[in-house]
């Protein structure tokens, strides 16, 4: 089972992070990266640009709005993002655990993944 794991933080408390601290942040997480990636469990991560970059499509009106910026009712912003293959969530909790020791702060929200190929893309191999 692929799981999402969703990394929430203060946007202003990692912007405000010194490139040392930065640096030492993202070399913690790297030791559980490898491990991840030996194991052949590691999707794609990404680590997105800040809230100010961020486009919002706003479904609810007829034509649908788009409005620059995030507009979510929380403290926390979503700053990026991990796709795991777990064997359920005890497994997926072990690795945000893991994330957490080396990222303290924040959250992170485990989903399930329903994957979806476009027919245009063959599903990948295994899955």
């Amino acid at each position: 089972m692929l799981y999402a794991i969703l990394c929430y933080h203060s946007e202003a408390v990692v912007g405000g992070w010194s490139k040392a601290e930065d640096d030492a942040v993202m070399e913690k997480l790297d030791v559980v990266h490898q491990k991840l990636t030996a194991e052949g469990r590691l999707g794609p991560v990404a680590r997105l640009l800040p809230t100010s970059a961020a486009t919002t499509l706003r479904k609810d009106s007829d034509p649908p709005l788009v409005l620059d910026g995030p507009f979510a009712e929380t403290k926390e912003q979503l700053l990026g993002f991990y796709i795991v293959d777990c064997e359920g969530l005890d497994q997926a909790l072990e690795v945000a655990r893991d994330l957490g020791r080396a990222n303290p702060g924040g959250a992170y929200e485990l989903r399930p993944i329903g994957v979806f190929y476009p027919s245009a893309l063959p599903p990948a191999e295994g899955r």
